[in-house]
């Protein structure tokens, strides 16, 4: 099964819990929005942070990504609130 490192930051590593995490991928995740999905279907607080909607941005091998960007085994996925400047 392909693995993925996941890693949390700001609000969501408070929420959530934890930094990082490694998943192994269901043969019907290849993309990041499955992946997305399959957090949620965690319920709780990964279903509240991660839902659709919500502001929540994405990045896979340090590259901004969005919800059709493949995933494969070894890849770092991280989740982040958008950055606000002042």
């Amino acid at each position: 099964m392909p693995m993925v490192t996941v890693l949390y930051f700001a609000r969501l590593r408070e929420v959530l819990g934890k930094s990082s995490e490694s998943i192994a991928l269901p043969a019907s995740v290849r993309d990041l929005e499955g992946l997305r999905a399959l957090l949620i279907a965690r319920g709780g607080a990964w279903e509240q942070e991660l839902a659709p909607g919500r502001p929540v941005r994405a990045a896979v091998n340090q590259a901004m990504a969005v919800g059709d960007v493949q995933i494969a085994d070894g890849d770092e996925v991280a989740f982040f609130p958008p950055v606000t400047g002042g």
